[in-house]
């Protein structure tokens, strides 16, 4: 069952409430996004990491539900 691109935001907000989310529905199916999220919680992590606690945060939906994602993370500017 795909997800809503209001699912997957509140999600990441839940996990990182710091976050600056932009979710992008690619092909209006539900299963492929594009999203921006710029937290502070990335500082001094590497791209991976970062990425990886946006995973986390979709406690496991990533791969069932939501079946792709493009995913840019970053930390707020001046941070």
């Amino acid at each position: 069952m795909p997800m809503s691109a209001a699912e997957i935001e509140q999600l990441i907000r839940d996990a990182l409430p710091d976050a600056s989310v932009s979710i992008e529905d690619l092909r209006g199916d539900g299963d492929h996004y594009a999203a921006t999220v710029v937290s502070a919680a990335f500082k001094g992590k590497t791209r991976v990491q970062q990425h990886q606690m946006v995973y986390a945060a979709l406690r496991g939906r990533m791969g069932n539900e939501l079946h792709a994602m493009a995913l840019q993370t970053g930390v707020p500017d001046g941070t």
